[in-house]
């Protein structure tokens, strides 16, 4: 058992790397076509990616999907394509780091979440809580009192993002990671490619000057970083999966210093540790919390 968890932490700590450094693609994708096409264009091709391993599966465990695999990947890709679309379409409007960031907040709604569906929640919850909201007005808010508009929908993103955690953490162990992964990749492809249809416009010279940025983003952050996840969260505690996905933010600020040159201020830099150390506490504080009384 011991085993297995250190194996899935492993597992989660690679998949923030990928997210943290998808986010240079993802922002790269936009020089070059819209954000819900490249969307679209990256979960196509993760769903591409996955479908050597879908026939490696079919072969060992010959059963078709049942109804409740398709009801739980569609499930998982709907929220997987919100979530992903507030944060392609709120990268135009603010940076990298930022949205790193902000995005990890979903670490403190997870268990906020949780107490609108009656579970008492500890201190540590609400401590971290407070200072993840310290740390993100440092980090977004400027000197006029301003918040970009990128950082709003990165927030609502984070709502998201905490719904998707929660939903692979309880299909994960249900059913087949493998075709929950394609699953959800497919139905995030359709509706981002849907959104492009109506809402933004075809060009095949433009697609290829993104093909780069689909490819890492399909390839890598899509279909190795997504389909981790889904494999690591059958074993994982679902505390450590909290505080390690929460780490994509670091990697985010990293990738966007190395190959963005993204510089923040130093008021910046110490919203940044403000609001991991209120991820990090939110986590790790000792709970004594008990479950609500219904």
């Amino acid at each position: 058992m011991q085993r297995h968890a250190l194996r899935a932490d492993l597992l989660m700590l690679l998949t923030a790397m990928i997210w943290g450094s998808g986010f240079v693609a993802q922002t790269a994708g936009m020089n070059h076509i819209g954000p819900f096409l490249y969307s679209g264009l990256r979960f196509a091709l993760g769903s591409v990616c996955l479908l050597p391993l879908l026939y490696w599966r079919s072969r060992t465990a010959p059963q078709p999907a049942t109804r409740g695999q398709w009801y739980a990947g569609a499930a998982m890709g709907l929220a997987l394509a919100v979530g992903i679309n507030l944060q392609q379409f709120g990268l135009q409007f603010t940076s990298v780091t930022n949205a790193g960031f902000i995005t990890g907040l979903y670490v403190i709604v997870v268990p906020v979440v949780g107490l609108l569906l009656g579970h008492a929640t500890g201190t540590g919850t609400w401590l971290g809580a407070c200072l993840a909201v310290v740390g993100m007005y440092l980090l977004s808010v400027n000197e006029h009192f301003q918040v970009a508009p990128g950082d709003w929908l990165q927030l609502a993103g984070a709502f998201v993002w905490a719904g998707h955690v929660l939903l692979v953490g309880h299909f994960a162990s249900r059913h087949d990671v493998i075709r929950l992964a394609f699953i959800q990749f497919v139905v995030c492809a359709v509706a981002s490619l849907m959104l492009a249809l109506v809402f933004e416009h075809f060009d095949i010279a433009a697609i290829m000057a993104a093909a780069p940025a689909v490819a890492y983003g399909g390839m890598v952050a899509a279909a190795l970083g997504y389909t981790l996840q889904v494999i690591a969260q059958k074993d994982a505690i679902t505390s450590h999966a909290a505080i390690i996905f929460s780490l994509e933010a670091v990697f985010a600020a990293i990738a966007a210093t190395l190959f963005l040159g993204e510089v923040l201020t130093p008021r910046g830099y110490v919203g940044c540790a403000v609001m991991l150390t209120g991820m990090l506490v939110a986590q790790l504080w000792p709970s004594r919390a008990t479950p609500a009384l219904a």
